[in-house]
């Protein structure tokens, strides 16, 4: 049985996780047919994700989250960066909301022009369908 004898950081970890997320948006992406690129470098452009259908690309930031709180606050933390959606997984549960950028320093989470989805590809595509 393999063992994981890596001790990674409680930073090094952290980033683990953030990116499973991305690598877990990125396939449920790639299973509905869309076109999926990775930024090899994201310096201040605040590109998770670069999704296309063949003629329009849209750039998207994840974020995640230690709350199973829906009223929680999104921070701003992409700052002017010309991104397309947001993108917010909650660690602690099974959803998810699927935002537009906003300018504000913080928006709440469950506000209402933003859609929750279930994490699993079908709930999530059909949420990514509706903004």
């Amino acid at each position: 049985m393999p063992v994981k004898n890596a001790n990674r950081s409680t930073p090094a970890f952290q980033h683990y996780k953030n990116v499973s997320f991305e690598t877990l948006a990125a396939s449920w992406f790639t299973y509905d047919g869309w076109e999926v690129f990775l930024p090899v470098i994201d310096h201040d452009m605040k590109t998770d994700l670069l999704v296309g259908d063949g003629t329009s690309f849209y750039r998207i930031q994840i974020k995640t989250f230690e709350s199973n709180d829906e009223s929680t606050y999104v921070e701003n933390k992409w700052g002017d960066a010309q991104i397309d959606f947001v993108i917010c997984f909650s660690r602690t549960a099974n959803w998810g909301y699927i935002l537009k950028p906003f300018t504000q320093a913080r928006k709440r989470l469950n506000a209402a022009d933003n859609i929750k989805f279930h994490q699993h590809p079908k709930p999530f595509m059909k949420a990514f369908n509706r903004i």
